[in-house]
C-alpha cells in the first residue's frame, strides 16, 4: 500500500500552496537549489565546487582514505572522484600516494595548504548550511535533518554512486523493449 501525504500550505503572502508543489520530490528539489546555491556562495573565493569541499573535508576527518572509498563516502561515482583528485592534486590541495597493500590504489592526504583551505572554509560551510534551515527552530532543524537523514538511508541503494546513470539506462532500455 502506497501512502502519499500531501499537507496544506500558504505561502508568505497567506495564498494556498498548489497540490503538486506540496509533494516531497518538488519540495526536495527546491531545498537542494536553495543549499546548492548557499554552499557555493560559500566557496565561489576559493574556486571549489562542493564535490571538491566534500572530498576535503572527508580526508581532513579521515586521512589516508583511497579514492575509491573517498568517491563512496562523499557519493560520487568513479569518473567525478578521477576528476576532483585531479583538480585537487593540480591545486596542491592533496598527495596521491601508492597504497603498499594493493599497488593498484592510491591513498590520498590533503596537504598543509589543503588542511589550511578546509579549516578556512569549514565556518562559511556551516553558516551556509545553518543559513538554509534558519527558518526553523533548533527543534525543527534537528527534526528535519533526522527525517531527511532517514529516508535517504532507507533508499541508499537507489541513491549510490552511479545510480542516476544505471535508472536512465533501464530506463531506456525498457522503452526500446515496449516501442512497437
Amino acid at each position: 500500500m502506497m501512502i502519499i501525504i500531501v499537507i496544506n500550505m500558504t505561502n508568505s503572502n497567506g495564498a494556498s500552496v498548489a497540490t503538486y508543489h506540496r509533494v516531497p520530490a518538488h519540495l526536495g528539489r527546491l531545498f537542494h537549489q536553495l543549499c546548492q546555491l548557499l554552499v557555493a556562495e560559500a566557496q565561489a573565493a576559493e574556486g571549489l565546487v562542493s564535490p571538491e569541499y566534500a572530498a576535503l573535508a572527508s580526508l581532513d576527518e579521515e586521512p589516508g582514505l583511497d579514492q575509491k572509498r573517498l568517491g563512496e563516502a562523499i557519493g560520487v561515482d568513479r569518473n567525478t572522484i578521477g576528476i576532483v583528485v585531479e583538480r585537487l592534486e593540480r591545486r596542491g590541495l592533496l598527495t596521491r600516494e601508492v597504497d603498499q597493500e594493493d599497488r593498484r590504489a592510491r591513498i590520498l592526504r590533503l596537504t598543509p595548504e589543503g588542511t589550511a583551505l578546509r579549516r578556512r572554509l569549514r565556518p562559511r560551510m556551516l553558516a551556509a548550511n545553518a543559513r538554509a534551515i534558519e527558518a526553523l527552530t533548533e527543534d525543527e532543524a534537528k527534526t528535519l535533518l533526522a527525517l531527511l537523514h532517514r529516508a535517504v538511508e532507507h533508499h541508499a541503494t537507489l541513491i549510490s554512486p552511479g545510480a542516476e546513470r544505471r535508472m536512465r539506462r533501464i530506463a531506456t532500455h525498457q522503452q526500446k523493449d515496449t516501442v512497437p
